[in-house]
């Protein structure tokens, strides 16, 4: 890809970014003069921080479609080629589970990576830590959702190596959620709830997304119109766990300490 065609989809991914962010801005400014019906403060302000916002958001999501997304495919596809996991011998009629542990740990990886990078987390948890007064921690949070995800990833692989239903991994793992709910400290049970919402935002999607596509049509007997989508969904749920997870055993700890 050359210059111009880096410019051309640069060009066309900011004006697909305009197009979506103008109805927020009209929606606002409608609801200020129209309902509020006050001026709009500081608006030169305000305009120039909406054109950083829009060229911010078409330069980020053009760098994750031009590099982050393919590499992401081609990794999927090189780590369960048969060639990798199997040599010389071919791969079998059915997958072995045993022999997709580099693909395991990857998707982990990349749903940690990806998480950590979230910037509706990072936003989220910024909000939390003010709200809360520093009691709970931007990173703290942060680490617990990433934590989350890659093991709901991790989990996402392995049932598309498997074949096994997915509803019977989302039956239980909400039944776990529902659990840890009724023993969770009780501040941190809508924060743990809109943890699990984050993650399905603009950088772990697509590229959690061209995972499964890409694992499953190179994994034996997979169709990746059935089996190649699912992992967005064990992203959402496991962070739920792990947040609430981790203000229990905050809790725990302090209980520890005090006694």
């Amino acid at each position: 890809m050359n210059v111009m065609d880096l410019l051309v989809s640069l060009t066309h991914t900011l004006v697909l970014t305009f197009k979506d962010v103008l109805p927020v801005l009209l929606l606002l400014v409608l609801f200020q003069l129209a309902v509020v019906r006050k001026p709009l403060p500081n608006w030169k302000r305000m305009a120039a921080g909406f054109v950083f916002v829009l060229i911010g958001l078409a330069l980020f999501l053009d760098g994750l479609e031009t590099a982050l997304f393919p590499i992401g495919k081609i990794m999927a596809r090189q780590l369960s080629d048969p060639a990798f996991l199997y040599g010389s011998e071919g791969a079998p009629a059915r997958a072995e589970w045993t022999a997709y542990g580099w693909v395991y740990l990857f998707g982990a990886l990349v749903g940690f990576a990806t998480t950590i990078a979230e910037p509706a987390l990072i936003a989220v948890a910024f909000k939390v830590n003010q709200v809360s007064r520093g009691a709970i921690r931007e990173w703290g949070l942060r680490l617990a959702v990433a934590f989350g995800v890659a093991i709901g990833i991790g989990l996402g692989t392995f049932r598309i190596v498997t074949g096994t239903p997915i509803y019977l991994y989302i039956m239980a793992g909400y039944a776990i959620v529902v659990v840890q709910t009724l023993f969770a400290p009780r501040e941190i049970i809508p924060i743990a709830y809109d943890s699990g919402g984050v993650t399905t935002s603009t950088v772990t999607v697509p590229l959690v997304a061209a995972l499964g596509i890409g694992l499953s049509e190179t994994v034996p007997g997979r169709n990746p119109a059935l089996d190649g989508f699912g992992l967005i969904a064990f992203a959402s749920l496991f962070p739920m766990m792990t947040v609430m997870g981790y203000a229990q055993l905050a809790s725990w700890l302090a209980k520890r300490r005090v006694g």
